[in-house]
């Protein structure tokens, strides 16, 4: 049986209001991708996380950021090394400080896209996260696109599992379209769904001009901050039930 993960970017709490109806969320997903407080997400949030988690038999990820709540880590920051490392560092260290059983690392936002491009800031996210691995005594898989980071991953003894988008459009090249362009964005839950599908059996993305962009993937992800989320994330699950397609963790 096809199995994938399905994961959703969760725990977004800015200025004690949820962004995301996280529990219809982890109703139906494997893997939950925690804000640590870089760009939102604070102590009460997390431990709502880690109880939801328990509860649905779900994995939960660290999704760290660059330190800048007030874009919500979708800017892009020049960092020293050093601080970006601390600063990753801190938030894992929150959120495990909040009872979670950290089983992935995924950054989030301009940070998440820095770190394909960028080897210095690669470096610096797989040094902050190879240390929480040592402590915990156990491999710790860094998640995200191909690129710089996954060559960072490997330098430092860590696993690199590669993810896709299914509510982001993709660029032919195989990055993602700019939030700022047309197309960044889906909506639609069935054409969601059925992207789902094609990308555990074939493997490919349609990008916004029509060509098919090879993402071959072993974790799917959907933003819980989007407005049809749920719909999505609902579509998502039974279109992969229907089709035989087990929805299962790999941490």
């Amino acid at each position: 049986m096809a199995e994938i993960d399905l994961n959703a970017d969760l725990g977004e709490t800015v200025d004690g209001v949820p962004t995301a109806d996280d529990e219809a969320m982890f109703a139906v997903i494997s893997s939950a991708s925690v804000a640590c407080g870089g760009h939102a997400g604070d102590a009460v949030s997390m431990r709502a996380a880690v109880d939801r988690a328990a509860r649905y038999g779900v994995a939960i990820g660290a999704h760290p950021s660059y330190p800048d709540a007030a874009n919500f880590g979708r800017v892009a920051m020049s960092m020293d090394p050093a601080d970006l490392a601390t600063a990753v560092s801190g938030q894992l260290t929150a959120l495990a400080g909040a009872g979670a059983d950290i089983r992935y690392v995924k950054p989030h936002g301009a940070l998440y896209h820095a770190v394909t491009l960028d080897r210095r800031q690669a470096d610096a996210v797989a040094r902050a996260v190879a240390d929480l691995a040592a402590s915990l005594g156990r491999p710790l898989p860094l998640l995200g696109l191909r690129g710089e980071i996954a060559g960072a991953a490997a330098s430092v003894g860590l696993p690199f599992v590669r993810e896709a988008f299914l509510d982001r459009g993709y660029l032919p090249g195989g990055g993602l379209v700019p939030r700022s362009q047309p197309g960044a964005l889906l909506h639609d839950p069935a054409e969601v769904a059925a992207r789902a599908v094609r990308l555990v059996r074939e493997g490919v993305v349609a990008a916004v001009d029509g060509t098919e962009v090879e993402a071959d993937a072993a974790s799917l992800c959907l933003h819980g901050d989007s407005p049809a989320a749920v719909e999505m994330s609902r579509a998502v699950r039974a279109a992969l039930d229907s089709d035989g397609v087990a929805v299962r963790a790999p941490w």
